[in-house]
């Protein structure tokens, strides 16, 4: 087993890696024999799978609100919301960037925090709680600087949702079992603007003046509600790291969690990479040249992305009603929704991860290219269609992130932050992709939009190049000193 010295090295995941044995290929350790022989543990091991996607399912739903929260302005945009607050200029674009700002600040801080206590059934509710009041509190907002206020800190408590839930299912799946896992969650933010443009679109053409409030106001009021009250709900249902979690596992099914994660690369995820404490992991974070690529690429990427908050914008350039305007912004995230799945599952089981991420975003390239060429209605619609379904490499991208930085947990829970973080930088600068006086073609936004797709596809080539390097190290180091395959970094 590699010495604890050599994880202290900047460079851990290349070279503890290389002189770490196979677990799982060591015939001296007979990994089944303490849970009954090897049938009774694969039985054992899909009851502790469903167990643990029956609780992590409810991050789904956590999510969709995350989202539903994040982006019901721009809902709110086709019902007054500017008129009522009187936005002037880039105003409402400020109000959009100024969210991610607060989300840049604390994912870092929220995710060493969350490693640090291993207590996310209490933290991540907590979190949402406070978000979903100040979503509600968007409601009562009189002006621009009350809005922005709002905003920026629904931004500062969001932040802690989704790198955390990132990290919470790396400390539970195996590489194989992330992608798909991930998927799943992710389709949470993809089945929110789907199903969040349904529910607005019912909102705001139902309680215009209700009890004397503008609809838009109401749309705040009731999706900030409805958030606290599922965050009260999780606290009962979201369960904890395999190390803290007791409560609704058997001990043997703590040692298999524990177990999994140790067999999937090699070494144990607490005692045997841990030697520095939190600090050494943001250290280590901060000095790879991985993470600051991926950081690099994910940023490029979101940009590309950036239509997801204007898709309303988007869906009336079409030219009907403010309701009918929403219900079309649905078929299109479904589609997203399911390419997403397919790819992801693809991407688990053939153990590949760059073509299933460049595939999807060179369709989102062809979608950019349609909007661009022609205001054709039929044509436009199917463009939507094709920006969506992007999405689905977006999502793989964040399975590769979680499987090319593996160990330790702390390393992982600041690198999965920092890049999420960093990329947040993207939906900053894409607030201001999508002026209203590039409208109705947006020609310029969707030029910029191939740009910066194209730039992350190069780039994920180049990290898939280097993975495949050193795998071939790897296997030479093996053969040389004769011993089975171990680690392999998945491309």
């Amino acid at each position: 087993m590699t010495s604890a010295s050599s994880l202290n090295e900047k460079d851990h995941d290349d070279a503890g890696f290389e002189n770490r044995r196979d677990v799982e290929a060591d015939p001296q350790h007979n990994i089944d024999e303490e849970f009954g022989g090897h049938e009774a543990r694969k039985k054992l091991e899909k009851k502790l799978l469903l167990k643990l996607d029956i609780r992590m399912s409810i991050l789904i739903v956590i999510y969709i609100l995350n989202y539903i929260d994040r982006n019901n302005a721009s809902a709110a945009r086709l019902r007054g919301f500017e008129k009522d607050l009187n936005l002037k200029g880039q105003e409402f674009n400020t109000l959009l960037s100024i969210l991610y700002v607060g989300y840049i600040l604390m994912q870092i801080p929220s995710n060493m925090f969350l490693n640090y206590i291993g207590k996310p059934s209490i933290y991540l509710p907590c979190c949402m709680i406070v978000w979903g009041m100040i979503s509600t509190l968007t409601g009562i907002t009189k002006n621009f600087v009350g809005a922005l206020l709002t905003r920026f800190f629904l931004g500062f408590v969001e932040a802690a949702f989704f790198p955390g839930a990132l990290f919470l299912l790396s400390k539970w799946y195996k590489r194989s079992e992330l992608g798909m896992r991930t998927a799943i969650l992710s389709c949470g933010s993809l089945i929110s603007n789907a199903f969040g443009s349904l529910i607005a679109s019912g909102i705001l053409d139902g309680m215009e003046g209700r009890l004397g409030h503008s609809a838009w106001r109401w749309l705040f009021y009731i999706e900030g509600a409805l958030t606290m009250f599922v965050a009260v709900c999780a606290i009962f249902i979201l369960p904890d790291f395999p190390a803290t979690s007791h409560t609704w596992l058997s001990p043997e099914e703590v040692r298999l969690a524990e177990k999994r994660m140790e067999e999937d690369v090699g070494v144990g995820d607490e005692s045997e990479t841990e030697s520095g404490g939190q600090f050494h992991g943001l250290v280590m974070a901060m000095t790879d040249w991985k993470v600051w690529w991926l950081a690099l690429a994910l940023t490029s990427l979101v940009v590309s992305l950036s239509f997801n908050a204007f898709f309303p914008t988007l869906s009336a350039t079409m030219g009907y009603s403010t309701t009918i305007t929403l219900l079309l912004c649905a078929p299109p995230w479904v589609f997203a929704t399911i390419v997403a799945f397919c790819m992801c599952r693809h991407s688990d089981r053939s153990r590949e991860r760059f073509w299933h991420i460049a595939i999807p975003l060179a369709f989102g390239i062809v979608g950019f290219i349609i909007a661009i060429s022609t205001m054709n209605l039929a044509a436009r619609y199917i463009s939507l269609f094709l920006m969506a379904q992007s999405y689905a490499g977006f999502i793989i991208f964040l399975t590769w992130v979680s499987n090319s930085i593996p160990r330790p947990p702390s390393k992982r829970a600041v690198a999965l932050a920092f890049i999420n973080a960093f990329s947040q930088l993207g939906n900053i600068a894409g607030s201001y992709v999508w002026p209203k006086n590039w409208g109705p073609t947006y020609a310029h936004s969707y030029a910029i939009c191939i740009s910066t797709n194209g730039l992350c596809i190069i780039m994920c080539y180049l990290f898939k190049r280097h993975l495949e390097k050193k795998n071939r190290e790897f296997a030479q180091k093996e053969q040389e000193e004769g011993r089975p395959a171990g680690f392999r970094f998945i491309t």
